[in-house]
């Protein structure tokens, strides 16, 4: 796989805008038939509508998800495993972060239950389609937040006390060591996670007030989504990280997480809890 796409597959979740629709859109201008998933019928039709304006292969297509539900999740990858029989990459770009703790329809906390379970049941049910492809690639996107995060395996719902960022990172920290399990257990697909940059989006939008506000005053000294989404098409695309898998990268470059995402016993740890919280085999 290199800079060109065409005739390649690829789907990116949380596509309806920000970061995920900016890596959408480059995909689609190397030439890759992109599906976008995302919540919102409105606003992911009006980001298919962007990518197909700058597309230079087969037009993109979208799917709806709402990944707080496993059920949506087990749907989205049944449609997508029936569209797409050999997908090249995958993106798991989706995120979210709570400023209180709220449950997602199975009575998950909501961050980890987007961030990481969806990520994870997602991936797993995608195995079949990637494994068909010549050099499939999983991009996963973390985020530096990991360094504040705790996973604590008699907790992973956070029922003590709550810290939205603490939670977040918590959440990022997953992504990271799930990343790195995948490379150890798939070996034939490249997983790679990274950290976008600090990125003016919508992210937070339904928050607080407070919280709002923050980000709005913070805008001006952030990364555009355009900028935010270099990392992500360089894991998935760039043929320097050809062969390249179980890796952090941040600014185009392999980088070095915190030691504790290193952890070998806990993402295997977290691969076989996730695996009974999906209802997988571990």
């Amino acid at each position: 796989m290199g800079d060109d796409l065409k005739g390649r597959t690829a789907v990116v979740t949380g596509a309806s805008g920000g970061i995920g629709l900016e890596t959408a859109k480059g995909l689609a201008r190397l030439g890759a038939a992109v599906t976008l998933v995302g919540r919102d019928a409105a606003r992911l039709e009006a980001a298919r509508a962007a990518v197909a304006a700058v597309a230079t292969g087969a037009p993109p297509t979208s799917a709806r998800c709402d990944l707080a539900s496993l059920a949506a999740v087990r749907r989205l990858a049944a449609d997508l495993r029936q569209r797409l029989p050999v997908l090249d990459v995958l993106v798991n770009n989706a995120g979210a972060m709570n400023t209180t703790r709220k449950l997602s329809a199975d009575g998950h906390e909501l961050t980890f239950a987007v961030n990481h379970l969806a990520t994870y049941l997602l991936t797993r049910e995608l195995l079949p389609s990637l494994k068909a492809a010549r050099s499939p690639r999983v991009v996963t996107v973390a985020s530096e937040a990991h360094r504040m995060g705790a996973l604590d395996f008699d907790d992973l719902g956070s029922a003590g006390t709550y810290s939205g960022f603490r939670v977040y990172g918590t959440s990022k920290l997953c992504n990271i060591l799930f990343a790195r399990e995948l490379a150890r257990r798939e070996t034939a697909i490249a997983s790679n996670s990274l950290h976008p940059g600090v990125v003016a989006t919508g992210f937070g939008r339904n928050d607080p007030g407070w919280y709002r506000l923050l980000l709005s005053a913070a805008a001006p000294f952030l990364k555009t989504p355009a900028k935010g989404a270099r990392t992500s098409i360089h894991v998935a695309a760039s043929p320097s990280v050809a062969g390249v898998t179980g890796r952090y990268f941040m600014d185009e470059r392999e980088a070095r997480p915190r030691a504790a995402a290193l952890d070998a016993a806990v993402a295997a740890r977290l691969w076989e809890v996730s695996a009974r919280m999906t209802g997988l085999p571990a």
